[in-house]
C-alpha cells in the first residue's frame, strides 16, 4: 500500500508543481494567478495538452510550439522537485505510523504546503531576493491550521504546544539577528523564521536544533565558496530563504536521527 501512496502523492506533486512555475513567476510580478498561460516571448496561447507536467515539454523539444524559442528547463525541474518532495514527505509520514488515518492526512497536508512553498520561495528568493508576503503570512495562517486540527484528531497537544513554542523562538530569534546586524536577515527572512520553526519543532526539539543550525552551516559553505570562486566577497548578499528551507527539510528528514547519533556520540544520552 505504502509505494501506492507514496506514488500518488508524486503524481499530486507534479501538478502542483506545474502551479508553482506559474507562482513563480506570477507573484513578484503581481499578475493574477488567473489569467491565462501564455508563451512568455510571443503571448501565444498554451493549450491543455502542452501543461502537462514534465511530459509536455519533452514532446515540445524544450520549445514554444508557435516562436520556438526555448522553454527554460527550470519548469519541467520544479515539477520535478516538487514531485519528489511529495513523494518523500508521504513516505515520510506513512514511516511515522500515525495513530489515525485522518491525522495522518493532516499531516501530509501540512507537509505537503510546506513542500510546495519550500519550493515557490526558493526560486522567487533566488530570482528576486524577496520572500513574498502574499506567500508566507497566508502560509503561516494555513499550516498552523492544519496543525491545530491535526492535534486535535490526535490529542497530540504536546505537539502542538511545541511547535508554538519553536515557530516563536525562530522568529524572536531572526527578529534578533537582524536588530544586530541591520541588513543580515530581511523581513521576509524573519517572518519565514517561523514557518521554519513551526514545522521542525512539531516533529521534535532534535528535528528542531538540526533544521535551524543547518541553514546557518549551509549559507556559511555557499558564502566561504563564493569567496574562494573569487565571484564575491563576505559583502556579497546572498538570498538565505533557500539555506533556511532547505535546512529544514534536512531537520524534517534527518533531524531526529542526526541529533540522537550526536547525543550518543558525546555521552550526552545513552
Amino acid at each position: 500500500m505504502t509505494p501506492v501512496l507514496v506514488t500518488f502523492a508524486g503524481l499530486l506533486g507534479l501538478v502542483i508543481g506545474s502551479f508553482l512555475n506559474v507562482v513563480i513567476a506570477r507573484v513578484p510580478a503581481k499578475v493574477s494567478l488567473m489569467r491565462e498561460s501564455q508563451c512568455p516571448k510571443c503571448d501565444a496561447s498554451i493549450r491543455t495538452w502542452q501543461n502537462i507536467p514534465v511530459v509536455s515539454w519533452l514532446i515540445l523539444g524544450g520549445k514554444c510550439r508557435n516562436c520556438k524559442e526555448p522553454i527554460s528547463i527550470r519548469y519541467p525541474l520544479v515539477e520535478l522537485a516538487t514531485a519528489v518532495l511529495f513523494a518523500a514527505a508521504a513516505w515520510w509520514v506513512i514511516a511515522k505510523e500515525p495513530a489515525t488515518l485522518a491525522g495522518g492526512i493532516l499531516t501530509f497536508a501540512a507537509y505537503a504546503w510546506f513542500a510546495a512553498i519550500s519550493i515557490a520561495l526558493t526560486m522567487i528568493d533566488l530570482d528576486t531576493r524577496r520572500l513574498p508576503n502574499t506567500i508566507v503570512l497566508p502560509s503561516l495562517a494555513v499550516l498552523a491550521a492544519l496543525l491545530l486540527a491535526t492535534a486535535i484528531v490526535t490529542g497530540d497537544y504536546a505537539a502542538l504546544l511545541r511547535a508554538a513554542i519553536g515557530g516563536s523562538a525562530l522568529f524572536a530569534f531572526y527578529t534578533l539577528l537582524g536588530f544586530i546586524r541591520p541588513g543580515a536577515m530581511g523581513g521576509g527572512d524573519i517572518k519565514l523564521a517561523a514557518i521554519v520553526g513551526l514545522m521542525l519543532a512539531w516533529i521534535g526539539w532534535g528535528a528542531f536544533a538540526v533544521g535551524a543550525f543547518a541553514a546557518f552551516v549551509l549559507g556559511g559553505v555557499i558564502g566561504i565558496a563564493i569567496m574562494l570562486s573569487r565571484r564575491g566577497t563576505r559583502k556579497t548578499a546572498i538570498p538565505f530563504g533557500p539555506f533556511m528551507l532547505i535546512g529544514a527539510w534536512i531537520g524534517i528528514f534527518a533531524g531526529t536521527v542526526i541529533a540522537d547519533s550526536y547525543l550518543r556520540l558525546t555521552g550526552i544520552s545513552a
